[in-house]
């Protein structure tokens, strides 16, 4: 079964991303920011982060360039998942090791699309 982490400091985004992948068979933890999404990332790696853009203590910007420094098993495929939809967003994350970008509010389908295009679904 793969594994998904959803950092987000929203409950209401977690519960829904939660149950989506839920429904692709994915064994899902979560995390409410990049701090705590790091820490777990340390003690197991997921096969794909869906990471918010926008949190406290530590933004998804913050968390993909830690990412990038830690000796992990396995680099997991990172998904951002934000409201930011500007061409220098998208620019940005893609170069500082993002895999992919959904906008919110997504669907299964659209979820679902992205993870195949990482190779995760």
């Amino acid at each position: 079964m793969k594994t998904c982490l959803i950092v987000d400091d929203s409950k209401v985004i977690r519960k829904v991303a939660r149950h989506i992948l839920e429904t692709l068979d994915f064994a899902v933890t979560e995390a409410a920011d990049g701090r705590e999404a790091l820490e777990q990332c340390r003690q197991s790696t997921p096969d794909v982060v869906l990471l918010d853009w926008n949190m406290p203590v530590m933004s998804g910007m913050e968390f993909l360039r830690a990412l990038g420094t830690e000796t992990l098993s396995h680099r997991p495929k990172v998904v951002f998942c934000t409201t930011e939809n500007g061409m220098a967003h998208i620019r940005a994350a893609i170069e500082a090791g993002a895999d992919e970008y959904v906008m919110k509010p997504f669907d299964r389908e659209t979820l679902h699309s992205k993870l195949q295009i990482v190779g995760v679904a």
